[in-house]
């Protein structure tokens, strides 16, 4: 199967997970997706992620990251995630630019020259990028 946006994917498969209360979701790994997961771990969005690249994986020789969500009073930590630069419509931004999600309350991730980051620590390094996508 070929899929053409595979950042998408791994955000829907976290979303549907969060709406059928699973307590971890598995999505196929990238680098891309990696530094994603760790963003949301440093943020505190979900408990814990592991790579794994066991050569009989299901998914092939990528691997699979293995995400555990994180609820707080069973209620989701993560309330919304929301795709914004598109293969077939990319977003970028200037350091000015920069948006604020949810007045401040939620995050934008992007991915930057030195790397993916929030949009908070790219603000404060100086630099602009793709915006990838919105959580809050």
């Amino acid at each position: 199967m070929n899929m053409t946006d595979p950042i998408a994917d791994m955000l829907t498969r976290i979303r549907n997970a969060i709406m059928a209360r699973r307590l971890r979701t598995v999505v196929p790994a990238s680098k891309m997706k990696i530094a994603i997961a760790t963003i949301l771990k440093e943020e505190g969005y979900i408990k814990d992620f592991d790579v794994d690249n066991r050569p009989e994986n299901p998914y092939g020789p990528q691997g699979t990251i293995r995400i555990a969500l994180r609820y707080v009073d069973k209620h989701p930590v993560i309330t919304q995630l929301k795709r914004v630069s598109k293969p077939g419509l990319r977003v970028y931004t200037r350091r000015d630019d920069i948006p604020r999600v949810r007045g401040g309350l939620g995050m934008a991730i992007i991915s930057t020259p030195k790397g993916v980051m929030t949009g908070r620590k790219a603000y404060q390094q100086g630099l602009g990028g793709e915006v990838i996508c919105y959580i809050w």
